[in-house]
């Protein structure tokens, strides 16, 4: 959810140093515009009636970019701000959720085991034995730190806790799980755990075996001060700025990131709605992110619980900002930068703003080039402008930097902070199965049943009714199945499970399954297409099975398919949480992919990804701007580090990394612009009687034209498109208003295309040139202007030239910066000569509809 109620300017802007910088740039901007616009008026008031209106609307634009600005570079920070902790404020509620689901599954499991329910029911009285299974259970789910079996008066029968002995509890639980047909959630101080303020238990009620009778009741107690430290540790900012926590349905801290700073206990304020509000918590003011559960699978999550995250407003817009420009190659940087109209329209409102000074001073130069006398002083107004138009070029190429900066970098965090999300979930997930088939492999049915020499039907049939009892409480596998010593498959769940009774499953599998040496181990397949699971990519988890009389003696093994399509995929889904132009993967060290959520790169696929992203370390993350897809991206990694002992200490090891894109935009046909600071002129003092030359870009290149054909610049959103050119070079159609109020419309050529035949890409920098020669006017478009400078005849060098491609326009260079620098310069004759005489003559010029300007309808007709 994003914030829906306009921010208030004044209240953010006093944390934000860079934003109030740029304020005051703008503000001695506007200043600059009115003394200049004030000195034109009246020094040369004749003179610079042509470029008065124009001063005017940029000074108007740039007061109305003062008010605008701002304000939108405020929104901007404080919405990025609120996101980001949004993002961490859900991830917190999500995934104690998705924890909490296992656990209710785990509790209607084991409250049906067999062997606890003969004892609590009192056929076998061996409360060693017991206690030993419960330690077992607990050995694989480390998540649980007691687990209790109670009868039905609350006395306690057998603990695994040994700090804290119990031997009767009057907790209403107790009653209430008796009664209940389902488990139930618990979380207070209950005498359960008296070492504890409050516990979080799964209870459910346990049956007589052979009557069905209710007989006790047992408890799961979840460790859950150790859950959540594991969550804030692993998630929360490096820089501890913000604190995360866990709230009950009153607003009151249950599990803090920092208990000194927020205690548990503690009501706190919340934001439901995602309003970009200050909120006051003990003196001091926070912004503040608040998200309830949406539930997983049914499962809604203990009631009122909600994630939170909590930032002095002091310290959010103050971070560390790595300088993520200085690593991005010039192409990458300018044509992520000619996005910003998508990805941060303040942006592109400043370099817009950039780019009408400049076309205002070349404008200018151009239109007093080669004049004397009373226009000199408006060739001293135009370097006022250029001057002044320099130095705020500066301040705003440093807030354009600055802005640029904290826009990546703050989705180069949040997509790492995403990738590490998804692939804390798949290592998570990951851990249940582990734990899932090392326990179903002590059930002392199958144990029993494998020791035999010879397995017949009958007991074929017995054991596939105890898996199908597992699977349907585990709905994340397809299939559970179990073999003997040699192999062979005796039952299993599934549609199709009749079909397979008899077959074997791989020699080598089996033989890292019987290999296994404590009931602690176990093995996992190489995600690979498999019979098991429709020849489709998964994972397969074994354990061994042991003979019940003598442990060491493995006498078959049990397969766990999980349903790894739909299963990573929701992963990966829930972790974007419906970011936009936002794609995922899961991949293995090659890049071989694992789950993704684009359709047209499959599971098995190489995913197209920088080499060294996929060699980062175990639980570390990176970034990078990149290109993929034809898209300027954001790519984020996060390699797998395992959760509790799964990957850790536990002999398993299967690096898996999760990839984030975030796209901004299509590249950039033409690259990079060039820019006029990569090709600054150097003036020559000495140079009196030259020739002056209106310079521009296209095609990377520096171009010159005699500034005596040159009327002026427009930007090419003056274009009109039209249907009517029968060339490729006629891009469109520009309307120039005259002195007599009526307006002529101009063709308009692609002088890239002109050129060299390809169509030149349209940027935010394009700009069309007004060219005159005789009685013909054209517009030609250019990539970027650039300047008007003066050269001595001395400099200017002919060329031979061809028939064809540039040398057919360009027959003369000009060298300047004492030969460093080499300018090509266009023939206006030879130019105009290939319109109006080529193979394919000049098209007449359009012209208006008789009145149509009286409708309000300007309409074009071929001449």
């Amino acid at each position: 959810m994003t914030a829906t109620v306009a921010i208030k300017t004044e209240t953010f802007l006093p944390y934000m140093r860079d934003v109030a910088k740029c304020e005051q740039s703008l503000q001695e901007l506007n200043l600059m515009w009115r003394v200049i616009e004030a000195s034109a008026k009246m020094n040369c008031p004749l003179e610079a009636k042509t470029i008065l209106p124009t001063m005017a609307a940029t000074r108007n634009g740039f007061s109305r970019l003062e008010r605008e600005l701002v304000s939108s570079l405020v929104e901007e920070k404080v919405r990025n701000v609120l996101a980001e902790i949004g993002t961490k404020a859900q991830y917190v509620i999500d995934i104690v959720v998705r924890n909490l689901f296992e656990r209710t599954a785990d509790v209607g499991f084991l409250a049906t085991d067999r062997e606890l329910c003969n004892f609590v029911a009192g056929i076998h009285d061996s409360a060693d034995a017991a206690r030993y299974r419960l330690r077992e259970y607990r050995n694989k789910y480390t998540v649980y730190d007691e687990i209790i079996l109670l009868d039905t008066e609350g006395n306690v029968l057998v603990q695994i806790d040994p700090a804290t002995p119990l031997e009767h509890s009057a907790d209403p639980l107790i009653a209430q799980t008796l009664q209940s047909d389902t488990y139930v959630e618990t979380f207070r101080a209950t005498d359960l755990r008296p070492a504890k303020d409050r516990a979080l238990i799964y209870s459910r009620r346990m049956h007589h075996p052979h009557t069905g009778a209710v007989i006790g009741v047992l408890c799961l107690c979840f460790h859950f001060e150790e859950e959540m430290c594991g969550i804030f540790s692993a998630h929360r900012d490096p820089d501890a700025r913000a604190n995360m926590l866990l709230l009950d349905g009153d607003n009151r801290v249950i599990a803090s990131a920092d208990g000194l700073w927020i205690p548990p206990g503690t009501v706190v304020p919340v934001n439901r709605d995602g309003h970009a509000r200050l909120m006051m918590f003990c003196g001091r003011e926070y912004l503040v992110r608040t998200f309830a559960s949406e539930g997983y699978q049914g499962y809604p999550g203990p009631v009122g619980w909600q994630g939170q995250v909590m930032i002095p407003v002091e310290v959010a817009f103050s971070g560390i900002v790595s300088d993520v420009l200085s690593t991005l190659s010039p192409e990458l940087a300018e044509g992520l930068l000619a996005h910003a109209h998508s990805f941060c329209p303040p942006l592109y409102d400043i370099m817009t703003a950039a780019k009408t000074i400049q076309r205002i001073v070349w404008n200018g130069q151009v239109m007093t080039a080669g004049q004397r006398g009373e226009m000199m002083k408006l060739k001293t107004i135009l370097d006022q402008i250029s001057e002044t138009g320099n130095r705020s070029n500066e301040l705003f190429a440093q807030s354009i930097h600055d802005l640029y900066q904290t826009v990546l970098a703050s989705s180069m965090r949040d997509a790492e902070f995403t990738a590490g999300l998804l692939v804390d979930l798949l290592d998570r997930n990951l851990y249940e199965r582990s734990d899932d088939c090392r326990w179903w492999a002590l059930t002392p049915e199958l144990r029993a049943a494998l020791a035999q020499t010879q397995i017949d039907a009958a007991s074929s049939a017995k054991l596939t009714d105890i898996l199908t009892y597992i699977n349907g409480l585990y709905t994340v596998y397809t299939r559970i199945f179990v073999y003997d010593r040699n192999g062979r498959i005796i039952a299993s769940t599934g549609d199709d499970s009749a079909a397979l009774l008899g077959s074997s499953i791989d020699a080598e599998t089996l033989a890292q399954v019987t290999s296994l040496r404590t009931r602690q181990q176990y093995h996992v397949s190489k995600f690979e297409p498999s019979t098991l699971y429709g020849e489709r990519d998964t994972y397969i988890y074994h354990a061994a099975i042991r003979d019940l009389q003598h442990d060491d003696s493995v006498v078959g093994g049990i397969g766990i398919v999980f349903d790894s399509t739909p299963e990573f995929f929701n992963m990966l889904r829930s972790g974007l949480a419906g970011k936009a132009k936002t794609k995922a993967f899961y991949v293995d060290r090659s890049g071989r992919i694992i789950s993704g959520t684009d359709d047209t790169r499959p599971v098995g696929s190489l995913l197209d990804i920088d080499p060294a992203l996929l060699q980062i370390a175990n639980g570390e993350h990176a970034s990078r701007v990149t290109e993929h897809d034809g898209q300027y991206a954001i790519v984020a990694c996060s390699v797998s580090n395992g959760y509790r002992e799964f990957k850790v200490s536990d002999g398993y090891k299967e690096d898996v990394i999760a990839v984030v894109f975030q796209s901004f935009g299509a590249v950039s046909l033409n690259g990079a612009q060039t820019g006029g600071s990569t090709y600054l002129l150097e003036s020559d003092p000495t140079a009196s009687d030259g020739m002056e030359y209106a310079t521009f870009f296209s095609d990377h290149n520096l171009f010159a034209i005699a500034a005596a054909n040159v009327m002026e610049a427009v930007p090419y959103s003056d274009v009109l498109p039209t249907s009517m050119g029968s060339r490729p070079e006629q891009i469109g159609v520009l309307g120039l208003q005259r002195d007599d109020a009526h307006k002529e419309f101009i063709w308009v050529f692609d002088l890239g295309q002109l050129m060299r035949g390809s169509k030149s890409a349209v940027t935010s920098s394009s700009q069309v040139m007004i060219v005159n020669h005789g009685q013909h006017t054209i517009g030609l478009l250019v990539d970027e202007l650039h300047a008007v400078p003066q050269f001595n005849q001395a400099q200017i060098i002919h060329t031979p030239f061809a028939m064809q491609g540039e040398s057919m326009l360009v027959t003369q260079v000009i060298k300047a910066n004492q030969g460093q620098l080499l300018i090509q310069a266009i023939e206006v004759e030879r130019l105009f000569g290939y319109l109006i005489d080529g193979s394919i003559p000049m098209p007449p010029a359009p012209e208006l509809v008789p009145n149509a300007e009286q409708t309000g309808d300007s309409q074009l007709l071929a001449a």
